[in-house]
């Protein structure tokens, strides 16, 4: 493990900040999960968009594709190191996109369980380093239910991570209804990660070359993302948390919008299968959904966002390792911001959202090393809102 000192990415040192750097969409994938990916490219299975990303990926020979595999399968050096240089104390673990749904049953169950005891074991050895979400099989909701319990209560997981669409089916549908009242139950976050288009929607976005993160991922989850509030999931389940990456892959830009002919349509009979929101849809974004930076380290654009959810539903994400730069640490650093709203962005927030233990850090003490945020096996301080 590196014991260099973080790469120092703001106008102020590490000695001086007085918040911790929780990164929260971080992915990580067993080596078990990347073979069955090739195997799957090699059979030309999976959907259009799986191929298209994961092709890049894993079958291209590049100085950037060969130190991305190096990162994605590493919970160890690799990984802490590159948390040292980039000066990122804590990193929420989630299984990478497309998870393991393209698979059939009984792998996708044995990789779900599998990533998730390989979680659990990086936080148990790394308390103050690493939390995790749970990795589900939604294809399987009864195996999904149990799995979401036994990594809770069992494994210490602190969420779920579901990567957008389940072979082109999303969790509006009522099959899903019991993994929400699930996630409710337990009182843990579900983790919205983008995915690629699904067969059905994909085909002028591939055409362009427009399917995957420059634009593709956020088509596709955005959807899913207004089809999970119009289905009034929120209204059913009051203390329902939803994290959403890339700011809301947009939706706070579109909110006035939405709201406005959410008004109009509402009560026309247009959409008979559509239950009435007890709120205007925005609504939802200040009560229920939160939105992390990952890949979106602008500040305009993290500015606005704020403005729209609320200064403290906006948390810090990198996006490790699709996204790896220090830079991108430095814009939040730098946000036109005070420091107590820059810990809400990196610290607290975070330790709500996940029910971490809050941090303590020490006066005049280097943040590294001076403060503890729970882990996967350590029992949670808080799981408030």
């Amino acid at each position: 493990m590196s014991t260099s000192t973080p790469t120092t990415p703001s106008h102020s040192t590490d000695d001086s900040r007085r918040h911790l750097r929780i990164a929260a969409e971080e992915a990580y994938a067993p080596q078990a999960v990347i073979d069955e990916y090739r195997r799957l490219l090699d059979a030309q299975g999976g959907d259009a968009g799986f191929r298209s990303l994961w092709s890049y990926y894993l079958l291209n020979r590049t100085v950037h594709t060969e130190l991305f595999r190096s990162r994605i399968t590493d919970l160890e050096d690799r990984r802490l190191s590159d948390m040292a240089d980039l000066g990122i104390d804590h990193q929420v673990l989630s299984l990478a996109t497309p998870g393991v749904e393209l698979f059939e049953l009984p792998l996708a169950r044995e990789l779900a369980a599998m990533t998730n005891e390989s979680i659990a074991d990086a936080c148990r050895r790394h308390p103050s380093r690493f939390s995790g979400l749970a990795a589900v099989a939604l294809q399987d909701i009864d195996f999904s239910v149990k799995e979401l319990r036994r990594a809770v209560r069992h494994l210490g997981l602190k969420g779920v991570i579901v990567n957008s669409h389940t072979r082109g089916e999303y969790l509006d549908a009522p099959k899903f209804e019991e993994f929400w009242a699930t996630a409710a139950e337990l009182d843990v976050p579900v983790y919205l990660h983008p995915n690629t288009p699904s067969d059905g929607l994909i085909g002028p976005l591939l055409d362009a070359g427009l399917d995957g993160a420059i634009y593709g991922f956020g088509v596709e989850t955005g959807m899913h993302l207004i089809r999970i509030i119009f289905s009034g999931v929120f209204d059913r389940y009051p203390n329902l948390r939803l994290v959403v990456g890339h700011l809301g892959e947009a939706l706070p830009f579109w909110a006035f919008r939405v709201d406005h002919f959410h008004r109009v349509q509402d009560g026309t009979g247009r959409y008979p299968w559509r239950p009435s929101l007890q709120q205007p849809p925005s609504h939802y974004l200040k009560t229920n959904i939160w939105l992390t930076t990952s890949g979106m380290a602008w500040e305009p654009a993290i500015m606005f966002a704020r403005q729209v959810a609320g200064a403290d539903r906006v948390l810090y994400a990198m996006d490790y390792p699709f996204q790896v730069a220090p830079s991108e640490v430095a814009v939040h650093e730098n946000l036109p911001i005070e420091d107590h709203e820059r810990r809400t962005l990196f610290e607290t927030t975070a330790c709500k959202v996940f029910g971490l233990a809050q941090p303590r850090l020490v006066e005049g003490a280097q943040v590294r090393g001076s403060g503890h945020v729970a882990g996967c096996g350590s029992p949670s301080a808080a799981t408030g809102r």
